[in-house]
Protein backbone atom coordinates (compact mmCIF):
# COMPACT_ATOMS: atom_id res chain seq x y z
CA UNK A 1 0.00 0.00 0.00
CA UNK A 2 1.44 3.49 -1.05
CA UNK A 3 0.54 6.42 1.00
CA UNK A 4 0.06 10.00 -0.23
CA UNK A 5 0.99 12.13 3.11
CA UNK A 6 0.82 15.53 2.91
CA UNK A 7 4.88 16.37 3.72
CA UNK A 8 6.54 19.74 4.69
CA UNK A 9 9.37 20.79 2.17
CA UNK A 10 12.57 21.99 4.36
CA UNK A 11 14.85 22.42 1.75
CA UNK A 12 15.22 22.65 -2.19
CA UNK A 13 17.94 22.18 -4.37
CA UNK A 14 17.40 23.90 -7.57
CA UNK A 15 20.54 22.60 -8.99
CA UNK A 16 19.49 18.61 -8.36
CA UNK A 17 15.78 19.76 -8.89
CA UNK A 18 14.85 18.37 -5.80
CA UNK A 19 13.28 18.59 -2.31
CA UNK A 20 13.88 17.22 0.85
CA UNK A 21 10.38 17.12 2.63
CA UNK A 22 9.66 15.77 6.24
CA UNK A 23 6.82 13.40 5.91
CA UNK A 24 5.55 13.08 9.21
CA UNK A 25 9.28 13.28 11.20
CA UNK A 26 10.82 11.07 8.48
CA UNK A 27 12.85 13.14 5.79
CA UNK A 28 13.04 11.93 2.08
CA UNK A 29 14.16 13.49 -0.91
CA UNK A 30 11.88 14.17 -4.08
CA UNK A 31 12.25 15.30 -7.70
CA UNK A 32 10.84 18.42 -8.53
CA UNK A 33 10.53 17.46 -12.49
CA UNK A 34 6.68 17.30 -12.72
CA UNK A 35 6.70 20.60 -10.84
CA UNK A 36 6.37 24.11 -12.78
CA UNK A 37 10.56 25.26 -11.98
CA UNK A 38 10.33 27.77 -8.97
CA UNK A 39 6.98 27.01 -7.72
CA UNK A 40 7.50 24.35 -4.50
CA UNK A 41 9.41 26.75 -1.78
CA UNK A 42 10.75 25.74 1.71
CA UNK A 43 7.45 25.54 4.14
CA UNK A 44 5.30 24.47 1.09
CA UNK A 45 3.16 21.47 1.70
CA UNK A 46 3.41 19.04 -1.12
CA UNK A 47 2.20 15.88 -2.25
CA UNK A 48 4.68 12.55 -3.34
CA UNK A 49 4.31 9.72 -5.87
CA UNK A 50 7.22 7.24 -6.67
CA UNK A 51 9.74 9.86 -5.19
CA UNK A 52 8.65 12.98 -6.60
CA UNK A 53 6.62 16.18 -5.51
CA UNK A 54 2.86 15.93 -7.59
CA UNK A 55 1.37 18.45 -6.40
CA UNK A 56 0.78 21.27 -3.60
CA UNK A 57 -1.48 21.34 -1.42
CA UNK A 58 -3.19 23.72 1.27
CA UNK A 59 -1.40 24.04 4.40
CA UNK A 60 -5.19 24.17 6.35
CA UNK A 61 -5.64 20.93 4.14
CA UNK A 62 -2.76 19.29 4.66
CA UNK A 63 -2.30 19.99 8.48
CA UNK A 64 -5.68 18.67 8.97
CA UNK A 65 -4.75 15.23 6.72
CA UNK A 66 -2.07 14.99 9.04
CA UNK A 67 -4.38 15.10 12.47
CA UNK A 68 -6.53 12.06 10.70
CA UNK A 69 -3.40 10.02 10.23
CA UNK A 70 -2.23 10.66 13.82
CA UNK A 71 -5.14 9.82 14.98
CA UNK A 72 -5.41 6.36 13.05
CA UNK A 73 -1.95 5.74 14.22
CA UNK A 74 -2.82 6.10 17.83
CA UNK A 75 -5.10 3.60 17.62
CA UNK A 76 -3.19 0.80 15.57
CA UNK A 77 -1.01 -1.29 17.89
CA UNK A 78 2.81 -1.04 17.70
CA UNK A 79 2.66 -4.08 15.44
CA UNK A 80 0.50 -2.97 13.18
CA UNK A 81 2.23 0.52 12.89
CA UNK A 82 5.33 -1.14 12.18
CA UNK A 83 3.45 -3.53 9.48
CA UNK A 84 2.22 -0.36 8.06
CA UNK A 85 5.13 1.54 7.48
CA UNK A 86 7.46 -1.22 6.17
CA UNK A 87 4.88 -1.61 3.94
CA UNK A 88 5.15 1.85 3.29
CA UNK A 89 8.80 2.12 2.59
CA UNK A 90 8.88 -1.20 0.57
CA UNK A 91 6.18 -0.15 -1.98
CA UNK A 92 7.45 -1.08 -5.52
CA UNK A 93 5.68 2.09 -6.94
CA UNK A 94 8.34 3.80 -4.65
CA UNK A 95 11.49 5.11 -6.45
CA UNK A 96 13.87 8.17 -6.07
CA UNK A 97 15.06 10.12 -8.79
Amino acid sequence: MCLSIPSKVVSVDREKNSAVVDTMGVKREAGLDLMEEGSVNIDDYVLIHIGFVMNKIDEEDALESLKVYHEILAKMDEEERSRVVLEDDNCENRGAP
